[in-house]
């Protein structure tokens, strides 16, 4: 069952009635999705729909085509099209190898890639959609290629310092990291906040937009993509998996500390319940932990968080150009701002 993402729609909606309608550019990248995951190993390809039929919000793209906007490009431009699938492609595959790490049950309310078939499987089907974005940023040029090559080089760091901070570092052979809030944030920069900073600098810089503006827009998805990723981490702990598409406590379970969960630590002491849950959990110890941490006043903090990144996002764009940048346009990246804020509760 996809995830219904109901107040995107209502975004996209609301652009379209001021004359900025996304839609079309958008029907474009899911259809060129669908031809970048074709194969000529059937098993390769069933593989590669299994994520792009689940649904998505395709947020990323999304940023795309509105930052692209701002340079006076059109939803349906190929380049900006293409970038779109470029970015989503990339995100998939970080999915499918996320899955295989944290073994996840679920992803997008489908059974994760990795159960249904196998680890090898679930691993090179995320390599190939990683081949098949490099093929097509090589088509956009040098410029978006570098950008891409450097934040699949950035999703690769984030993941492994996020395993050097959990219950997994050793066992993996990897140097633990204390997981404090300093190291959380260093993840999220690499692993969420890259990729989506990545969405408006190709924007940006495909519909030639000058290298400053490029510059803020690519900052505003930065502290865009620090928003997401708090508010996800702390969804992950206070939603209905329903709604959520995930099973609630995987990060729990693989010792991976998230910014809620490291406020109620600091909190409640290392002598705490809560403290004593997380020290070698099983689905017991996790259960009993959300239950815990669904009435902290921690999840309050990290919503704060989730809001301060996502008002940094809005000032962002207060940088740009009146003469370079349609209103309607930033109206648009501002509502996705507010978005990310409000998502959280």
């Amino acid at each position: 069952m996809a995830v219904s993402h109901g107040a995107l729609d209502d975004l996209t909606r609301r652009g379209a009635e001021r004359g900025l309608d996304l839609a079309p550019g958008l029907a474009l990248v899911e259809q060129r999705l669908r031809d970048a995951v074709q194969a000529d190993l059937p098993l390769l390809e069933e593989t590669g729909r299994h994520l792009v039929d689940a649904g998505g919000k395709r947020f990323r793209p999304m940023l795309v085509l509105l930052s692209g906007l701002l340079g006076g490009g059109r939803p349906t431009d190929d380049a900006l099209v293409d970038a779109g699938v470029v970015v989503e492609l990339v995100h998939l595959a970080t999915l499918y190898h996320d899955d295989v790490i944290d073994g996840a049950e679920r992803r997008r309310g489908a059974v994760a890639a990795h159960v249904r078939w196998s680890n090898t499987t679930a691993i090179l089907t995320g390599d190939h959609l990683l081949a098949r974005a490099s093929e097509l940023s090589a088509e956009l040029g040098t410029e978006p290629t570098k950008v891409m090559a450097r934040t699949i080089a950035a999703l690769c760091t984030g993941q492994i310092r996020e395993v050097q901070g959990s219950a997994l570092a050793r066992s993996q052979g990897m140097p633990p990291i204390a997981p404090d809030r300093e190291h959380y944030l260093a993840v999220i920069t690499d692993k969420t906040a890259s990729l989506i900073a990545a969405s408006t600098r190709l924007g940006a810089l495909l519909s030639g937009l000058p290298r400053e503006v490029v510059e803020v827009l690519a900052a505003y998805g930065h502290h865009l993509g620090m928003s997401f990723q708090i508010a996800d981490d702390v969804l992950d702990l206070d939603s209905d998996p329903e709604e959520s598409g995930k099973d609630p406590g995987t990060d729990l379970l693989e010792g991976v500390r998230t910014l809620p969960v490291l406020y109620a630590l600091e909190a409640d002491g290392p002598d705490s319940q809560l403290a004593h849950l997380l020290t070698d959990p099983g689905e017991a110890e996790v259960e009993q932990a959300l239950a815990l941490l669904r009435g902290h006043p921690a999840l309050e903090l990290a919503r704060d968080d989730a809001r301060l990144a996502a008002a940094k996002a809005r000032r962002m764009l207060r940088d740009l150009d009146d003469a370079l940048t349609p209103q309607t346009v930033r109206e648009g990246l501002a509502e996705l701002a507010d978005y990310a804020a409000t998502r959280v509760g």
